[in-house]
């Protein structure tokens, strides 16, 4: 599919999407927030959350009954189909740092599913938040150690710089209980993806380079950024998680053998894991 007609088809999507707000339809979902809320790129919002549970259950063993933490939750992408798989002994608590996001999955998801929750971090980010008081290296998760089973994050790393994205994964690893997963997607650099893009085959273009990242634009440099794989692995180290299984790479750089469209890692804690950071 050439990008001409793929942009084609996308507008054309979204058209279709903005006609069904406008009617009030809102899908199979009573759920579904409004197109306002949903910028999420150009995938489909509720077919892209029924993907990423399939992914997180069969690559991280997810469980109907654990306590789970996403960051970067957003409008409930990702928490509405989980509203369907979670019992009411495990429990969701989304975060996300756009304020009107969190408050339409208080008033809509946590008003019919209790166990679900949600926390606005007032955290900088010149696309989602630039009014945000907190730089990403310096917040702190208001969570007790050891509370969640299972933290992923969609679509994050992928708009954070590796200072940001150092400290979350301390802080993960805080949060983390010592059986539980980490579940992450990033856009990663190595030597197949720089062959791809040689090749003309990387689906961005990622042509700014900032020494152990490299950015798509100038004006909006946390729109898309991609990290060295080596430089992560060495975070994860330090962070006191390491990988668990093999990285599924996405489809983004031209591989024919994506998984998802972003790299997805699954993390688990360090065994050696000093018992004060456990």
């Amino acid at each position: 599919m050439t990008a001409i007609v793929l942009h084609g088809f996308r507008a054309a999507r979204r058209a279709a999407e903005r006609l069904r707000d406008a009617l009030g339809w809102q899908g199979s979902s009573p759920l579904l927030p409004p197109l306002a809320l949903r910028d999420v790129g150009p995938s489909d919002f509720q077919e892209t959350g029924r993907e990423f549970l399939g992914h997180m259950v069969s690559l991280g063993s997810l469980q109907p009954s654990e306590a789970v933490l996403e960051i970067g939750c957003g409008p409930g992408r990702m928490a509405l189909p989980l509203t369907s798989y979670l019992r009411t002994e495990g429990r969701y608590v989304g975060v996300d740092v756009v304020a009107k996001a969190v408050a339409w999955c208080r008033r809509n998801i946590s008003r019919r599913h209790p166990n679900f929750t949600f926390h606005h971090g007032d955290v900088f980010n010149q696309r989602y938040n630039p009014s945000g008081r907190i730089q990403a290296h310096d917040y702190t998760f208001p969570f007790k150690d050891h509370s969640f089973d299972f933290v992923f994050l969609t679509s994050v790393f992928t708009h954070m710089y590796p200072k940001g994205i150092k400290r979350y994964l301390y802080e993960i690893a805080r949060m983390l209980r010592p059986t539980g997963r980490v579940f992450c997607t990033f856009f990663m650099l190595n030597p197949e993806q720089r062959a791809l893009a040689e090749m003309g085959r990387n689906d961005i273009d990622f042509r700014f380079d900032r020494g152990i990242y490299r950015i798509r634009n100038h004006e909006t440099p946390e729109s898309a950024v991609a990290l060295e794989e080596k430089a992560l692995g060495a975070m994860f180290v330090e962070a006191g998680l390491r990988i668990q299984g093999p990285i599924k790479f996405g489809s983004w750089s031209g591989r024919g053998d994506g998984l998802s469209y972003q790299d997805i890692v699954l993390l688990v804690p360090t065994a050696s894991l000093p018992e004060e950071r456990r």
